[in-house]
């Protein structure tokens, strides 16, 4: 088992450098797992603004609009006077201000003229209010044109009852998404960058000097040698993947060991973990000192991550950049772990894409072990 020794006495050298990117990887899922646990989604509420108001009328209709602004908003009641006004508005103690005019009725619902008031210019919440009170006015105008004494259509105004959302669970994740599921994501950077870097120092170093020479001189067959290197690249591979694994389990407990779709995530990552060794394994074969492997390892992993949706959810990426991350393998990890996310039980439609997704990943990992063994037979020829 000697190259297997040599394999293993190698990525012990380098275990500082993989157990770097293991506190970035695990520190980055705590941070995610820390803001995903501040969201809810129990409740739609409407928002309230801060209204202050001056009535200058009194009368039953004003009294009814100024009933459904304090149901609807914080509303201070002011005094009519210009400089206290500005005040309280420039010092946003509130950000939108009615003044309802003498002789409501004739001035705004039978000659149809708009309602005075001030507001910060530009902010959505002065659009939110527009919205809101012009609705309420007009409702007030058609129950009035309908022969509706004022009590009356100041009553309808405050007897609407508001609109009730009920959230359906149509997917079983009560309309979010698992927090394991950011963990998850993360995985392809952490494979690809400990494997990359740690396979290409492994290669390198057995390709300095004459150590080529005496390996094909030895007593050992090729083929021994071979499955020696094979063997301590799955104990690698496999190693990292238990620890990804475990690091689930610690941090999520009972919410992953019970979640319907476990299996499915440790297929996704155990396909992500061997398209990852595979392509490392074919990077060590071109890398001639550390520099260049630096430099390739950082360019892959971080620029598939970039544009296959690790780093960036593929929810809000251009299009056409997703067509071109289609072409590789990262890709359809991901998209297998946003299906996986958006269901606690597959559909019929979801489990396709979950299967389709897994089997590209590994005709991937084939394609990249079918060009591992055409570069090492021109290695060995040349």
């Amino acid at each position: 088992m000697t190259v297997f020794k040599g394999y293993m006495r190698i990525m012990k050298k380098n275990a500082g450098l993989i157990f770097l990117y293991l506190a970035i990887f695990f520190g980055v899922a705590l941070a995610l797992q820390t803001a995903a646990g501040k969201e809810s989604y129990s409740s739609y509420e409407s928002e309230k603004i801060k209204i202050g108001l001056v009535d200058k009328d009194n009368g039953p209709l004003a009294e009814g609009l100024t009933k459904w602004l304090e149901n609807t908003h914080h509303v201070t009641r002011m005094e009519d006077s210009r400089e206290n006004l500005q005040e309280e508005l420039f010092y946003r103690n509130v950000e939108y201000i009615v003044v309802i005019p003498e002789n409501f009725y004739e001035t705004c619902m039978v000659n149809g003229e708009s309602i005075s008031v001030t507001k910060v210019p530009g902010s959505y919440t002065a659009y939110y209010v527009d919205q809101q009170l012009e609705s309420c006015l007009n409702t007030m105008r058609t129950y009035l044109e309908a022969g509706f004494t004022q009590e009356e259509a100041a009553q309808v105004i405050l007897d609407e009852k508001s609109a009730e959302v009920t959230l359906l669970d149509l997917d079983g994740n009560n309309g979010g998404v698992p927090a394991y599921i950011y963990y998850f994501r993360y995985m392809p950077y952490l494979f690809l960058a400990v494997l990359c870097y740690v396979m290409g120092y492994v290669l390198m170093a057995f390709k300095k000097g004459d150590i080529p020479k005496r390996m094909q001189a030895s007593a050992v067959s090729a083929r021994r040698q071979s499955m020696e290197g094979l063997l301590a690249m799955l104990v690698m591979g496999g190693g990292l993947w238990v620890i990804g694994m475990a690091g689930a389990v610690v941090m999520y407990g009972k919410e992953i060991l019970t979640a319907q779709n476990r299996w499915y995530y440790m297929l996704n990552s155990l396909g992500m973990m061997a398209v990852a060794l595979s392509l490392s394994y074919l990077i060590g074969l071109f890398v001639k000192n550390s520099n260049m492997l630096s430099g390739i390892a950082n360019i892959l992993s971080l620029g598939m991550c970039f544009l296959c949706g690790v780093f960036v959810p593929m929810d809000v990426m251009n299009k056409n950049v997703l067509k071109v991350s289609q072409f590789l393998p990262v890709y359809w990890y991901e998209t297998v772990n946003e299906t996986l996310g958006s269901y606690s039980h597959l559909t019929e439609e979801a489990a396709a894409t979950v299967w389709k997704g897994m089997g590209l990943e590994m005709m991937f990992a084939v394609a990249f072990v079918c060009m591992i063994l055409a570069v090492s037979r021109y290695q060995r020829q040349k």
